[in-house]
């Protein structure tokens, strides 16, 4: 090797504690003692290297930091906890999700009902309005929150059109099972509040799935309210 000036170098390692001297050739009986004084080999007690930066194993010391406390269980909602606080003139918060990491922040948040709308045929899927959404898309998606939202708020899947407007309310029974069965949902939701529907809400709720309401602006009947 070419000469080298200056005075000796030491580079360390922290994984395997070994030094590399580069001196000049002039002094190398000196270079070597050196060595033999300044290399230090690493061990499991924490011996290391003069000029390393690490911390030695044996001086470190344990966290004495307190764990944040885990976030409190939510209880699962169910419609008589909501008539409860109803009747205690508590505030019920709702919020819509459409797949399982938006559940999972659902549950977290403690919000009281997750509906699962058909407006996921906009927001998720791309279509221009709800009406494109079928049975098994809605509970394709209801699992997935189902899975994300297992325990804590109560489920609401909406009931797709052309799932539950015929005369004969047994086909709104038979697709209303379908969402809580197969779904996960502990309710579903029907629009319109005329008579006929108001029979179909019946026969769901004598068949044991309790129904969530919707009037004012209903979105599946866009052909004939217009935009």
């Amino acid at each position: 090797r070419r000469n080298m000036s200056g005075p000796i170098r030491h580079l360390s390692s922290p994984f395997v504690g070994a030094a590399l001297v580069v001196a000049r050739r002039s002094r190398p009986i000196a270079n070597v003692r050196v060595l033999q004084q300044h290399v230090v080999t690493r061990c499991s007690t924490g011996c290391h290297h003069p000029y390393s930066t690490s911390t030695p194993i044996s001086s470190a010391q344990p966290s004495t930091a307190t764990p944040a406390p885990a976030p409190p269980q939510m209880k699962k909602v169910t419609v008589p906890s909501l008539v409860s606080k109803k009747r205690h003139g508590r505030k019920i918060s709702m919020i819509t999700a459409y797949d399982y990491p938006s559940a999972l922040h659902v549950t977290r948040a403690s919000i009281d009902i997750l509906l699962v709308g058909d407006s996921c045929a906009m927001v998720e899927l791309g279509y221009d309005t709800t009406q494109p959404m079928t049975l098994d898309q809605m509970i394709h998606h209801c699992m997935a929150v189902k899975r994300g939202a297992s325990n804590g708020p109560l489920l609401v899947g909406d009931m797709p059109l052309g799932t539950y407007e015929f005369d004969d309310t047994d086909v709104a029974l038979r697709n209303a099972y379908r969402l809580v069965k197969e779904g996960g949902m502990d309710a579903v939701k029907l629009e319109g509040g005329s008579e006929l529907r108001a029979t179909t809400v019946r026969k769901v709720v004598e068949g044991g799935i309790a129904v969530m309401g919707h009037v004012g602006l209903t979105p599946q009947a866009i052909s004939v309210i217009g935009e």
